[in-house]
């Protein structure tokens, strides 16, 4: 009975985290003033939180470990189009409609896609944790105050600062430069390529290095590809390539995010470790535009920002050697 009163909820609180999502976009839509915009962004935080990837990665670590790669993986490739499809639709959109209709648009793509995927995706049995002795040797409290588990989780959060900074202050940095929104819409939007792209070859990666070393590479190629952009004003073209590269970078963040828990500590916590890994950094993330905008202003502008947001990507790469665990090992194929 369990497994299906489990069952039973998963799908049932998928249909109204997005419900909320839609709901969250109509409020956005028709809000009359600054309060009542902020009230619609704010549950759309919520269902953000509650739609992203972390949830997912929980369930699909739960439901596929310890081959759960491939599954990530394949959700990570869908969901690194969102950006390629909706950053030049959006801007399409608002070049014929006003913010407001476009918000009332996206609003009902959102509804039309996610809540019947969510009523009739999340139907899988929810099976028992793994008890291995590999996976069942620490307690998820020990873990957390672990000092690799804490450097683990600053290095993340400085990276996702970063990250998010970089991909919100792209469009004004190319603006920046003299390029048209719409041309700053679809260097955008070619990450999200660059991320499908990553992702094919994380598995591969994943075979040739440890986690500790590959957190190391990605991290610090993260911070190279944010150079490039701060360092390349043109031609377009180069800019492009820097984007799709820097696409790249991500999507292999987003799987090594994904997969940090289980390749050091197994997957018997996985959802409440994955948690309080994901706190701080969700938290750097949604800080991130605010503090870069914020930023630029006596950096002089949006140039300077990204050779400083380059350094902090740097220093998470210096502190990702100290976070490995008598655990950390290669992915199996998958």
């Amino acid at each position: 009975m369990a497994p299906l009163d489990a069952t039973y909820q998963g799908y049932r609180v998928g249909i109204w985290r997005s419900m909320l999502g839609v709901v969250s976009l109509l409020i956005v839509s028709a809000a009359p003033n600054l309060p009542v915009f902020f009230v619609g962004w704010t549950l759309a935080g919520l269902a953000m939180a509650a739609t992203f990837y972390q949830p997912a990665f929980a369930a699909l670590t739960r439901w596929w470990a310890p081959n759960h790669v491939r599954a990530l993986t394949i959700v990570t490739l869908a969901g690194g189009l969102a950006s390629t499809v909706f950053a030049p639709l959006t801007a399409a959109l608002t070049d014929h409609l006003s913010w407001r209709h476009t918000y009332l648009v996206l609003a009902a793509i959102l509804a039309a896609v996610t809540i019947p995927a969510h009523a009739l995706a999340l139907r899988a049995p929810w099976p028992d944790a793994p008890t291995s002795p590999a996976n069942a040797a620490e307690g998820a409290a020990k873990v957390g105050r672990s000092r690799p588990f804490l450097l683990l989780a600053a290095a993340f959060t400085l990276s996702s600062f970063a990250m998010y900074a970089v991909v919100v202050a792209l469009v004004p940095l190319l603006l920046e430069r003299g390029y048209t929104t719409s041309q700053a819409a679809w260097a955008l939007g070619i990450g999200g390529a660059g991320q499908t792209l990553g992702r094919t070859l994380y598995a591969a990666l994943a075979r040739r290095t440890t986690a500790t070393t590959r957190t190391t590479i990605l991290i610090a190629l993260g911070g190279l590809t944010t150079a490039a952009f701060a360092a390349a004003p043109g031609p377009y073209g180069l800019l492009i390539a820097v984007a799709i590269v820097a696409g790249m970078v991500r999507g292999n963040l987003t799987l090594l995010q994904a997969t940090a828990i289980t390749d050091r500590w197994g997957a018997t916590h996985y959802g409440r470790l994955s948690g309080l890994l994901a706190a701080p950094a969700t938290t750097a993330a949604a800080l991130a535009p605010f503090a870069g905008a914020a930023l630029a202003v006596p950096l002089g502008g949006y140039e300077p920002l990204f050779f400083l947001l380059a350094l902090v990507s740097v220093a998470a790469a210096l502190i990702t050697p100290w976070t490995g665990s008598a655990a950390v090992r290669r992915l199996p194929p998958f």
